[in-house]
Formats: structure tokens, sequence, C-alpha cells
């Protein structure tokens, strides 16, 4: 049985990406068609889950946003994750959602059947992909859980996810969870 309540999507695209040392900020660096950031955001989108947004920050992503996604801006993008999911937390908030499913804008092999695995997984206040013996985003968020997820830090949710092991449950997906950080990533995985 799937997860039950409203869904939203976010994608967290506001880091700063300091190891990537090429000629664009890591999330604009060409990939297949588009970008970085651009395959991620459309593999979100094509996974039709619930409304989308992407979290911002460090650099401007107005050109590869498509229409219909909601920007959201992290002002203090530089302090870590942890305020981009807070960021992503207070959006599901106000549109009344009861879940929420975060990914990374760095990750662009993670596809939409990866994003619709984990929306639908199973009951669980957290529910984490897993691709083969790697656990990562997406994650599935029940709005039980949004008070427990650290404000500060470059944790996210993986803090969560690591100190209460009794909150989450692993959902198998297909997919490449490979995450884009140098310019070596983008080579081997473009």
């Amino acid at each position: 049985m799937g997860a039950q309540g409203s869904l939203v999507a976010v994608v967290l695209a506001a880091g700063e990406g300091s190891r990537f040392d090429g000629p664009s900020h890591k999330l604009l660096a060409p990939f297949d068609e588009s970008t970085v950031v651009g395959t991620a955001i459309a593999a979100a989108l094509e996974a039709d889950i619930g409304p989308l947004a992407v979290v911002t920050g460090a650099v401007p992503l107005w050109d590869v946003i498509p229409p219909g996604v909601v920007v959201l801006s992290n002002p203090s993008w530089a302090d870590g994750q942890a305020g981009s999911v807070q960021v992503a937390v207070a959006w599901a908030e106000e549109l009344g959602a009861t879940q929420l499913v975060v990914g990374l804008g760095d990750q662009p092999r993670v596809g939409p059947a990866a994003w619709r695995t984990v929306a639908a997984g199973p009951e669980a206040p957290i529910a984490v992909a897993r691709f083969g013996d790697v656990r990562c985003p997406p994650v599935r968020l029940d709005r039980s859980v949004w008070p427990l997820l650290p404000s500060v830090g470059d944790g996210g949710a993986r803090t969560l996810i690591r100190d209460r092991p009794d909150l989450v449950v692993d959902v198998d997906c297909e997919g490449d969870p490979a995450d884009i950080d140098t310019t070596e990533d983008l080579a081997r995985w473009s």
C-alpha cells in the first residue's frame, strides 16, 4: 500500500558546488540534452507525483526551471542543506501537504520511476530510495517527522535517517544515484 495524503515534490538545488571546477556551476553543466539540474527537474516533473518546487540559492536557475514549477529561494543556502529542507517543508505546510518527496538537483540519473516508487512506497514516516546497496534521495518525509528535521547544518534529512532508523523504510528503486560533484563525475556519468 502506498503513501496516503497529499504529496508534493521538491528538488534541492541551492548549494555552492565548490568541488566542481568547470566553466559553469555544476548544476548548469551540460548533461544529455539539458543541464545537470535540468535533467533532475525533468525527471521529478515527469514522475507527476504532485506539485513540484525547486529550492535555489547559490546560482540563478530561472533559465532551466520549466513553467509550472515553483521556485523557492533559500537566502541562507551557504549554511547547509538543512536550510533548504526547511524551505521545502514550509512550502509543503503552506500547501497543506502531508507528504514531501525530496530529491537532489545534482543527481541527473535518478529517473521518474525512482520518484514514483518512493512516493508510493510502504507506509512509514520516512521512505528512502535504495539503489542496490546505496541509500540516497529521493526521500519521502511524512508530516509527522518534519519537526524532527535539522534546521541548521549540512545534514538535511540524512541526519534524521541516521539518528532514527526506527522511522525509516528502504524502497528498492531502479536508476543510478550518482551525483555530480566534480568535473570528473560529469565526464564519467555524461
